[in-house]
This record gives C-alpha cells, sequence and structure tokens, in this order.
C-alpha cells in the first residue's frame, strides 16, 4: 500500500495490467459493478432521507448520486471511502459503502492504527445512528415502551454486527496475501540461489576438468621423462662401445629394455588407477557435469511449491530449504579447494613410495651418473601419507631426469632427513664437464613448475636454483602430517 492507502496488485505479476489504478481488468469490472449498486442504493436512501429532513428531492437524489460512486476508489484510497460513510451515517446513507470500505481498508497494507481508528469511527457513527432511529421506531409503538439501556444494547448489537465482520475478514485476507507473496518472494530467492548454485557447478566442473588435466599431464612428464631420458643415456652409451665392448653394449642393451618396460609398466597403472576411480564411484565426472541439470529442476520444484503455498504456511519454507540443502549436498562430489570442488582421480597409497628412493638411485647409477645417496634419521611408527612420500619420490625423480638433460657426467648428492613432524629432500649435483648437447635431450621447461606445485599443494616449502660451485640444487620441506 501507498502512503495513501492504497492496495497494492500482490498476486497479479503474470496478469495483464488493467485501467488506471486496478491491476487486473475483473478488479475495474468487480470495482464498477460494487460501485453501481451502491449508487442505486443511496440514490434510493438519499431520497427517503430528503424527504424526512424536508429537503428537495433532486437534493437528496443528487446526494446519492454523489456518494455511491466514491466506491470506485476503495483500492486506491480506501481511508476516503471509509470517511465518506462515516460522514453520511447521520443520514442513513451509504450502508454497502461502509462495509465494502471497512474491508478494503482491513485488507490493505494501512498501519493497524488506521485500521482502528476508522473502524471506532464508523462503530461510533452507525451506534448513534442506530441508537435515534430505533427509539424513534419504537416510540412510535404505543404499547412498547422499553427502556433506555435496552435500545442501547440494540444499538451497539446493530454497529457491531455492520462493523465487526468486514473488519475482521478484511484483516485476515490481508494477512493471507502478505504470506502468500512472502511465500513467492521465498521462492524466487530459492531459484535465484539455486541458479546461482548451477552457475557455480559449471565453473568448478571447468575448473575440475582444468586441475585434472594438469595433474595428469604432471604425472605424465615425471613417469615418461625420466624413464626415456635414461633410455636415451643406455642408447648413446651403447652406440659409443657397441663396437669396442659388445659384452657391455649388450649390457646397455638389456638395460635400455628394462627402462622401456618400466616407463610402460607405470603409464598401465597411472591409466589403471584412472580407469578405477572412475569405474569405481560412477560418477566420478557425472556429478560434476549433471550437477547444474539437477540444481535447474530442484528449482523447478521449488516454484511449483510456491505457487501452491497458499495454503502451505511455514511448513512450505521448510521444505523448500529442505530441498535447497539437500541440492547444496549433492554438489560436493570431492575435496573442496577455494570454493571449488577438487576431482582426484588417484586413490590414497597408489604411486612410489620412499623405500623406493634406492631403486630410484640405483637406475641412475646403472647409467653411469655418480649418486649418492644419504638417509638421517627414521621416519615414524606411522610413517608418512602417501601424498607425501609420492611427492618426494616425484622431486627426486625429477631432479636425477634434469641432472641426465642438463648436466651429464655430474656427480649428485641426495640428502633425506627425517625431523620432528616433517621430512626434508635435497638433490645437488655439481658442476658438468659435458655440455647438454652432449646427450641432446629435449627439455620442456615444466620440471620445476611441476615439483614446485607438487610440494605447494601439500603446504610444503620448494626451493631451486644454482649453487656456488656451478651446481644446481633442488630443496624441498614437506609436513608430515
Amino acid at each position: 500500500m501507498t502512503a495513501t492507502g492504497a492496495i497494492e496488485a500482490t498476486g497479479a505479476r503474470d496478469a495483464p495490467a488493467g485501467p488506471w489504478w486496478w491491476p487486473r481488468r475483473r478488479s475495474a469490472v468487480l470495482d464498477v459493478s460494487l460501485a453501481a449498486v451502491s449508487t442505486v442504493e443511496t440514490a434510493f436512501e438519499g431520497l427517503d432521507f430528503a424527504h424526512d429532513a424536508g429537503l428537495p428531492a433532486w437534493a437528496g437524489l443528487l446526494l446519492g448520486l454523489v456518494v455511491g460512486p466514491v466506491l470506485l476508489l476503495r483500492r486506491r484510497w480506501p481511508v476516503a471511502v471509509v470517511l465518506v460513510s462515516v460522514a453520511v451515517t447521520p443520514a442513513q446513507m451509504g450502508a454497502l459503502l461502509g462495509m465494502i470500505g471497512l474491508y478494503s481498508l482491513a485488507v490493505s497494507d494501512a498501519p493497524r492504527r488506521v485500521i482502528g481508528l476508522l473502524a471506532g469511527m464508523s462503530v461510533v457513527g452507525t451506534l448513534v445512528s442506530s441508537f435515534f432511529t430505533i427509539r424513534q421506531d419504537v416510540g412510535g409503538e404505543p404499547d412498547f415502551n422499553p427502556p433506555t439501556w435496552f435500545v442501547l444494547v440494540m444499538a451497539v448489537a446493530v454497529a457491531l454486527v455492520v462493523t465487526a465482520p468486514p473488519v475482521l475478514w478484511g484483516l485476515y485476507v490481508g494477512a493471507r496475501r502478505r504470506l502468500v507473496e512472502s511465500l513467492r518472494e521465498r521462492a524466487d530467492g530459492l531459484e535465484r540461489e539455486l541458479s546461482l548454485l548451477a552457475d557455480r557447478a559449471e565453473e568448478r566442473a571447468e575448473w575440475a576438468r582444468n586441475e585434472e588435466r594438469t595433474r595428469i599431464a604432471r604425472e605424465m612428464h615425471d613417469v615418461v621423462a625420466h624413464r626415456v631420458s635414461l633410455m636415451v643415456v643406455h642408447a648413446a652409451a651403447l652406440q659409443a662401445v657397441a663396437l669396442k665392448d659388445p659384452e657391455k653394449a649388450s649390457r646397455n642393451a638389456g638395460l635400455v629394455g628394462d627402462m622401456g618396460r618400466q616407463a610402460l609398466t607405470e603409464l598401465r597403472e597411472m591409466l589403471g588407477v584412472l580407469r578405477t576411480a572412475e569405474g569405481a564411484s560412477g560418477r566420478s565426472s557425472a556429478p560434476v557435469s549433471d550437477e547444474p541439470e539437477r540444481l535447474v529442476a530442484v528449482a523447478s520444484q521449488v516454484k511449483a511449491k510456491a505457487a501452491e503455498s497458499g495454503a502451505g504456511g511455514p511448513g512450505v519454507r521448510s521444505e523448500m530449504s529442505a530441498q535447497v540443502a539437500e541440492a547444496g549436498a549433492g554438489s560436493g562430489g570431492g575435496a573442496v579447494r577455494g570454493g571449488a570442488a577438487v576431482v582426484t582421480a588417484e586413490p590414497e597409497g597408489e604411486g612410489p613410495s620412499l623405500a623406493e628412493l634406492g631403486d630410484l638411485v640405483g637406475q641412475s647409477r646403472a647409467a653411469g651418473m655418480v649418486v649418492e645417496l644419504s638417509v638421517d634419521g627414521a621416519a615414524g611408527e606411522a610413517g608418512y601419507p602417501s601424498g607425501v612420500e609420492q611427492t618426494v619420490y616425484r622431486v627426486v625423480q625429477e631432479a636425477l631426469t634434469n641432472v641426465h638433460k642438463h648436466a651429464p657426467g655430474a656427480e649428485v648428492r641426495v640428502r633425506l632427513a627425517h625431523r620432528a613432524g616433517e621430512v626434508a629432500v635435497q638433490v645437488e649435483n655439481g658442476p658438468s664437464e659435458r655440455g647438454a648437447a652432449d646427450v641432446g635431450l629435449p627439455s620442456g621447461g615444466n620440471g620445476l613448475v611441476g615439483m614446485r606445485e607438487r610440494v605447494s599443494g601439500l603446504g610444503g616449502v620448494f626451493v631451486s636454483g644454482p649453487t656456488e660451485a656451478g651446481g644446481f640444487r633442488v630443496s624441498a620441506v614437506l609436513p608430515g602430517r
């Protein structure tokens, strides 16, 4: 309602706009019909009033024709309608005008004190008018002379019967309309919220796909680059000694074959892990891609519930909230980092561990590299999480691969330290007497980046850079828990 007490067009958002202040055309037709009936009523009552007051008949008729059409304003200015009905009450006019005016005022959003004041004025006006009317009618009966208190009781009853029902009914209808409108607004808010959830689900799906592609590329790089680098080194040695030392050439050929088989085995294991994770869950990719459609479906259900919420009351709100909670819970198919879901395809326990560092160093030694491995301390009884051990292994593996590529012939020191609550690893090589061109291994420039991403992803610290002696050092510290 506006400042003048106008009734807002609630519940008519999808209906065509009516003329002037009416929200719909049928509302205008209803008010015009009521105004016509009220005009006929007040016209006849105006003639009776003019006759009783000794006024010309045309004056009473004119008064009725002016008062009756005021009912057209009941939706726009219900306060004015009630004031006019109160004003003509002493003339015993506008019974329909007063009742419909009080109903329209009560159903509007007018302040309760305004409704109470105008309803009280209508009660007083009707009471006074009824009192004198009943007393006059009773006084005309010679055989019936009731006491004054009886006439007063009758007048009060008439005033309450005429005034209370339209006010109470209007208050009920107004409260119900406001409840329905509140539920509609809540349903619209839930629909907007679900739409935002659907948009965020699409963003999370795209982010998860990019994250998974990056992770697979990093794993492929770590596995293939190291094995192929060793194969290239052994192939170069095989080519150099093929004619001079057939026995050594045979050993190098066997090592090349072993390296190739190990590379294929690790690739098969990695692909098997991805296929197993996808097939075991059955929803590793489906929930992320199907989540937007599911949220939109829930939004449609919520809107349908809102359309039926006229008699639903607060229970509808709880049911809609439950659907939103269910929709939100259905979108959590993975860990959450920075507001987005992280899909992890590699289960815990898969991949290399710290126990395999000796074999990794031995492979580089077999390729002719001088590698020293030292371990300080010992891991606790519980050991480290598999992700930490895999990361330490991959850091050492990538560092040795880089030495094969960029510093052939350099001596390498690998140090592993078990500390309180953390594990540290350092791979340092000395200067190389030969250049990288002697080996001929290509470099994609992603090795150090991948190591840094792995370590940082577990909350560790990664440092790399050249040493004063002309070599290169790679260090990483990871939390043990």
